[in-house]
């Protein structure tokens, strides 16, 4: 694949989700590592994802004033979750990428899949002392293993009863650590060539145009419905990512 075309479907993955994510608040990082997984590799999609996904992330965890408190309640959580996804980023700079992008593809299947269900996971309740980290830890291991901080983390941020500018805030921070952690992992095993750094850093420029558009599509199109639109998508792309190694 020649420099330019791979220039070309960065620019395109990344301007699509920061659209995604201007329309409905999420979804930068699972879209372009779906996307660029399927054309350029899960590891290669990982590095690109990068720096864009830390900057809007950073923009996301601080935002709103209640930083302070939620720290205090999601600590747990991100502790446990630091050296796990070292653990696994070991394990993907050893392993098949084409397998471990089906285990990324399988992982946004079931949250698409609940998303749509509307199904509620439980709330934690006086367990959530152990339970937190337990979500950090497996959090961070599928964080190290696909490069995405979704499963199971968003649904037990969401079970845990926050508002929703809270939840937000939320999600931010444990983005913003699990990409942190997951850059000096990557690194850490020879993950981030110069190259794809460099690349990472030039799709803030599309991620941010996809952004400003997605916004301005927001308030002329119902939330709802694009919100079913994405999700039938990101479903059908996580089956089409799960299924490949054995269709290929």
């Amino acid at each position: 694949m020649g420099e330019l075309e791979v220039i070309g479907i960065v620019a395109a993955a990344f301007l699509l989700a920061g659209f995604v994510k201007g329309v409905i608040g999420m979804g930068l990082p699972t879209v372009s590592l779906a996307l660029l997984a399927l054309t350029l590799g899960l590891k290669e999609a990982m590095a690109l994802m990068l720096i864009p996904a830390i900057a809007t992330n950073l923009w996301q965890g601080l935002a709103g004033g209640n930083f302070k408190n939620l720290m205090k309640r999601i600590w747990p959580l991100l502790l446990a979750a630091c050296p796990a996804i070292w653990v696994g980023t070991g394990i993907l700079a050893r392993a098949s990428a084409l397998h471990l992008a089906a285990v990324l593809g399988v992982m946004i299947f079931i949250y698409a899949g609940l998303a749509l269900a509307r199904i509620d996971v439980p709330a934690p309740g006086r367990h959530e002392r152990w339970i937190s980290p337990l979500i950090g830890g497996a959090t961070g291991i599928l964080t190290g293993l696909t490069g995405s901080f979704v499963m199971p983390a968003v649904l037990y941020l969401q079970a845990l009863g926050l508002s929703r500018h809270d939840l937000v805030q939320a999600m931010g921070i444990s983005f913003s650590v699990s990409t942190l952690v997951l850059a000096l992992s990557l690194a850490g095993h020879s993950l981030v060539p110069a190259d794809l750094g460099l690349m990472s850093a030039g799709a803030l420029v599309p991620a941010a145009a996809g952004m400003m558009l997605g916004t301005w599509v927001r308030k002329r199109l119902p939330e709802d419905l694009f919100r079913k639109i994405f999700l039938v998508a990101l479903a059908l792309l996580g089956a089409w990512l799960a299924l490949r190694p054995w269709i290929l």
